[in-house]
């Protein structure tokens, strides 16, 4: 049993972030400058950068100040941009999150908005704190998310089916569990959709990976990178299989999309590219881009698996690395918190290193610090992209 955050919708967080956001790239600088007053892990940074609107950047905004993990929220707007501030603000109230908005054009220039940003965050603080009410939680809460990156040709040997072990017995627990990049799994399609809960969800799975392959072919871009190539992987074929290892074998409840929750516990696989041809380029740019949306869904912790090797940890959920390959584990212990390469030399199985990650989890949703955490790790990514409502027939979970 875990201690956590009652929040006023039922859910539970695992951390009590307090959220400087952003709205431009203008009140970046404003917004850091408000952030590193504090020198406080709990007081983090996250932002969209454009100036046009744009209704992903806005639902996945809504979603992320009001997750589980996040206690209360202020808002950098330079002024003349045009994002829904109004919107974004009236939806973390409706949350009961202490949200407060600070416009840099209204209170005269960068000193005036950093000071009314420092003292804003104050504000905020102390009313998430006369609010929180704290109690036990239940592994069958948590949400999870998976991800991989710098793959090589030990991740879908030892890291990828290790995570694919933890989920089982996460799900068995009745826990909600993600997976993602469709980009990724091309070729694996008819396999998930075997395990698909109902004959819509199939469809969906198939459609979600054909937009997949429809969009990289487009864009005349694969996700086999030469990284891939370098640390021993000889195709994309490969490299699908191993990403696809993480989500286990347990039966496939739905398909969700960015900043969508998932109706019911579960396993869930997330369809990161967008509808249509490309728009706006590349479906996400980096890592911490999936793992933005892995936590708009809810995710209280992220796994992410490596073979060559990340540093990377995000704001308002923690990142749990598992390292697939021994030699990189020796070479980068300080950011990895699973070391799944003792599988390939034999000194592990893939279930002690999946029940190890198990164990982990509910030590870091109990307040444990992940290497990332610990390093001071809090990188964001959001950007311009497009994406739209999965439907319920795709949420539906035995139907």
């Amino acid at each position: 049993m875990m201690n956590a955050w009652l929040r006023s919708d039922g859910r539970k967080g695992i951390r009590d972030a307090i959220l400087v956001v952003y709205l431009v790239e203008c009140a970046h600088h404003v917004a850091r400058r408000v952030v590193q007053s504090f020198d406080d892990p709990r007081v983090q940074l996250i932002g969209f950068p454009g100036c046009y609107p744009n209704d992903y950047a806005l639902a996945m905004m809504k979603a992320l100040t009001t997750h589980p993990n996040v206690g209360g929220v202020v808002l950098l707007s330079l002024g003349c941009e045009s994002f829904n501030r109004e919107a974004l603000a009236a939806h973390a109230i409706d949350h009961h999150r202490p949200v407060e908005t600070v416009v840099i054009q209204q209170v005269g220039g960068t000193r005036a908005a950093i000071a009314d940003g420092v003292a804003a965050v104050g504000r905020v603080i102390q009313m998430a704190d006369d609010r929180a009410v704290r109690v036990a939680m239940d592994r069958s809460e948590l949400v999870i998310g998976t991800i991989c990156g710098g793959s090589d040709g030990t991740s879908g040997i030892t890291g990828n089916p290790a995570v694919g072990r933890a989920f089982d017995t996460l799900i068995d627990a009745g826990a909600t569990c993600i997976f993602e990049e469709t980009g990724e799994m091309i070729g694996c399609e008819g396999h998930m959709a075997e395990r698909a809960a109902s004959f819509m969800v199939a469809d969906a799975i198939i459609a979600s990976i054909r937009q997949a392959e429809h969009y990289y072919r487009a864009m005349g871009y694969g996700s086999f990178a030469p990284g891939n190539a370098e640390g021993g992987l000889s195709s994309q074929e490969e490299k699908s299989a191993g990403a696809y290892a993480k989500s286990g074998s347990r039966r496939i409840d739905g398909v969700i999309l960015p900043a969508e929750q998932a109706s019911a516990p579960g396993l869930y696989l997330l369809d990161v590219v967008p509808p249509g041809d490309p728009k706006f380029g590349f479906p996400n740019i980096v890592d911490n881009a999936e793992i933005a949306e892995l936590i708009a869904c809810g995710a209280h912790i992220n796994l992410f698996v490596t073979g060559r090797g990340s540093v990377v940890g995000s704001a308002i959920s923690p990142v749990i690395k598992i390292c697939a390959n021994p030699e990189t584990y020796r070479r980068m212990e300080d950011d990895m918190d699973i070391d799944a390469g003792r599988i390939l030399e034999g000194d592990a199985t893939l279930d002690e290193v999946g029940a190890e990650i198990v164990e982990l989890i509910e030590m870091v949703a109990d307040g444990r610090k992940t290497k990332s955490e610990d390093l001071g790790h809090q990188e964001f990514v959001l950007t311009y992209k497009t994406s739209q409502p999965a439907g319920p027939g795709c949420l539906a979970r035995g139907s």
